[in-house]
């Protein structure tokens, strides 16, 4: 599925001569072609607006906390995509804010207002957005972590049952009953060995000699498949981690004598109720990603939307007069729609912007340029002549 491109423009009523907000939009929507964008208005509150000091460093604040919120999200997008194998089809179902398609939402993207009251602190707000993202983070990350330990558990069964004899469940090939069990002699202990087919003449040829003290003729065949052959050798118990350490070096694989009460039939009904809980976790991942998915999305385009105010008023000043729009757009075509945008709204960057020869809109004070952005002015993308992000859903 193609990937959509935003930008996030905020520009001075005064691009219009009417100083209206609706010719204004008129105005930035006709500066770009609509086969390279598609724009929509995108409103913003007028919070509540401090010192000058505090929203530099809001500025600063709100560029992390958006970086965070980005993070958060193609976290979540990922574990979606790992939960549904890939198929990009019900990774879209998923990907949804309110029930309705993420284009949908940001494109008729009202603040919230009941959780978020423009009357409080930008700081305030900040806070609120970045303990719920936080939130929406851990929560998230706790279910995927249980449903990996889960599925983890589930295949390590699974392969007991349908592996080859140096690996699969011996529950229901060797009967316990006939061995020799670590409580019943003090000095002998007996040995379960996977040895491959190929190498089965050389085990009987030396099994005796690899350590010391192991019982000659002391090697019984238990069962064979296609792969190994599966032998018990009876060895003195102060010789065994020797002679199990030589017959990893021979490439025969030494099994640990684990027998589950009830055999067979407690294998499968562990193994049920495994793949039972697997389910259910995988459904209660599934939901949770889904919810975490839309509600980091909203703090992530709630963040954005602080982050285009505090700019502004840094950059346009009081009394606010300003209007934003939201672009849609795609990776081909971005880079003309940014190009008609530095052609129309170039002026606004006053001598920190001028063109060349051609016409082509250039910064000609990097070292101004610089100072600007130090100021809070685009720090993370760099000086723009006007209110300018750009950003990709995942």
């Amino acid at each position: 599925m193609p990937s959509t491109t935003y930008f996030l423009v905020s520009l001075p009523l005064s691009i219009a001569p009417s100083d209206n907000k609706d010719d204004a939009l008129t105005t930035l929507r006709s500066a770009v072609s609509a086969d390279h964008a598609t724009t929509y208005p995108f409103a913003i509150p007028e919070f509540k607006i401090g010192t000058l000091d505090a929203l530099v460093q809001q500025a600063d604040d709100l560029a992390k906390l958006e970086g965070g919120c980005k993070q958060v999200v193609e976290k979540i997008a990922d574990s979606l995509k790992t939960l549904l194998d890939g198929d990009e089809e019900k990774i879209q179902q998923q990907k949804v804010v309110n029930d309705r398609p993420v284009d949908t939402y940001i494109q008729s993207f009202q603040w919230n207002k009941v959780k978020y009251r423009a009357d409080k602190p930008i700081a305030e707000l900040a806070d609120t957005l970045s303990k719920e993202i936080s939130a929406v983070d851990n929560d998230v990350k706790q279910k995927f972590q249980q449903y990996n330990t889960t599925k983890t558990n589930l295949a390590s069964m699974q392969r007991g049952q349908a592996g080859n004899l140096s690996q699969k469940s011996l529950s229901s090939i060797v009967n316990p009953d006939t061995l020799l069990q670590p409580d019943q002699s003090e000095y002998l202990q007996q040995h379960l060995i996977a040895v491959p087919n190929t190498l089965s003449k050389d085990f009987l040829q030396s099994y005796e000699q690899i350590s010391p003290m192991v019982v000659p003729r002391s090697a019984q065949l238990l069962a064979k498949d296609d792969e190994f052959q599966l032998y018990a050798v009876t060895v003195f118990k102060k010789h065994s981690s020797e002679f199990v350490h030589k017959c990893r070096e021979h490439r025969w694989t030494p099994r640990e004598m684990k027998f589950a009460d009830g055999g067979r039939e407690a294998e499968e009904k562990e193994l049920q109720k495994l793949e039972k809980e697997e389910r259910k976790v995988w459904g209660e991942a599934l939901r949770l990603g889904r919810t975490g998915y839309g509600d980091a999305v909203m703090g992530w385009i709630h963040v954005l939307a602080l982050r285009v105010f505090v700019e502004t008023v840094l950059r346009y000043g009081l009394p606010l007069s300003f209007v934003c729009g939201l672009m849609k757009t795609d990776p081909k075509r971005s880079k003309k729609a940014k190009g008609s945008l530095d052609a129309h709204f170039s002026e606004l960057g006053g001598n920190a912007m001028s063109r060349d020869k051609k016409g082509r809109v250039k910064q000609d004070d990097a070292g101004m340029t610089q100072d600007i952005a130090s100021a809070g002015f685009g720090m993370d993308q760099g000086y723009e002549a006007y209110v300018f992000y750009e950003f990709e859903i995942i």
